[in-house]
């Protein structure tokens, strides 16, 4: 600002601020002082403004007994029905307002903020996903209810359960079964599920603690979150075979039995190089691939011109299956597309 100073003796102002791109407000705000050295002009109070003691007479009438329940405009009102008149209603909650006397009567809810998961598995029995589904019964709103276990990386049903309703103690028993068959140990598994009563309930979370099993939830009402749950169900309920009713709890679980064998060791999944569940779940992956390569070479060998001189590839494995990527995944953990689930 020296510097402007200087050129507006030689120039003027508008010229030196316009030459060294300086507003000329700045300037001139300079040339007053330091803000604390500045003359402090009051402004004169409003002729039309209420006294201190009109004031005070105004807060006592909304404070009294007879008002302390209604809103400024019904004080106005009534007041000016009694052929009273003290101010506006603005000024009503002005002088409310100033008070801090002026809020939402009723409590407000605050949206909660949740965080969204960043689950990562890069082999079985790292990262399990369970749900609960609804099954038609034999009438309208009857319902039976599978629970299914998903093993994230390998696709693998590891347990499954058809209930008449919808329990926390049933889940509880479910996930401890599950658990000792696959021979989880402590510290090993991360179960994600949704927000439903019996993903929540203190029971299973103290069988989980008790296991040495993570819980993780979803955000409500977010689909994202619950991905390959949603795309199992969705499986299920779009096989040509899948009845519009069952007949009865027995239908369903006779339905099911056969439904998650085939799902389990006959279905090829896209997002895991069209291996199936069982597959990748044992650990056999590589050598299937390594046999599926040799095929391949076998009929490039034989007729190279129809791959065009390449040669072909079987599809791999993904390294790493994530459930909502970040943004910046840490090297060598490269997740598949979430667009391939089935």
């Amino acid at each position: 600002m020296a510097a402007t100073r200087r050129l507006a003796q030689d120039v003027g102002v508008r010229a030196a601020c316009d030459a060294l791109g300086v507003p000329r407000a700045s300037y001139y705000r300079d040339q007053q002082g330091p803000k604390s050295a500045r003359r402090q002009v009051e402004r004169p109070a409003s002729p039309l403004a209420l006294t201190c003691e009109e004031h005070q007479v105004v807060l006592g009438l909304l404070h009294a007994e007879r008002f302390v329940d209604k809103a400024p405009s019904e004080v106005y009102a009534t007041l000016l029905d009694e052929g009273i008149y003290h101010c506006s209603i603005r000024t009503m909650y002005r002088l409310l307002v100033r008070e801090g006397e002026v809020r939402e009567r009723r409590g407000q809810r605050r949206r909660v903020h949740y965080c969204k998961p960043e689950l990562l598995a890069t082999g079985p029995n790292q990262l399990w996903s369970w749900a609960i589904t609804q099954l038609k019964g034999p009438v309208k709103w009857r319902y039976d209810y599978l629970y299914v276990i998903l093993d994230i990386y390998s696709r693998y049903v590891v347990g499954w359960m058809v209930a008449p309703r919808e329990s926390a103690a049933l889940a509880h028993k479910l996930i401890q079964l599950t658990c000792d068959n696959q021979g989880i140990r402590p510290g090993q598994l991360t179960i994600h599920a949704d927000r439903g009563s019996s993903m929540t309930s203190k029971p299973l979370a103290l069988l989980l603690a008790d296991l040495g099993v993570t819980k993780t939830p979803s955000r409500p009402p977010v689909s994202h979150d619950h991905p390959y749950s949603e795309a199992q169900f969705n499986t299920l309920k779009y096989r040509p075979d899948f009845p519009e009713r069952f007949g009865s709890l027995e239908d369903a679980r006779a339905f099911c039995q056969p439904f998650f064998s085939w799902y389990n060791v006959a279905h090829r999944h896209a997002g895991i190089g069209m291996l199936t569940p069982a597959m990748v779940h044992a650990g056999r992956a590589p050598q299937v691939i390594e046999d599926r390569a040799k095929t391949l070479q076998a009929a490039f060998a034989a007729h190279p011109e129809r791959f065009k001189g390449k040669t072909p590839a079987p599809l791999s494995l993904p390294e790493a299956v994530w459930i909502n990527r970040p943004r910046e995944v840490p090297h060598g953990a490269e997740a598949e597309s979430m667009t391939s689930l089935q």
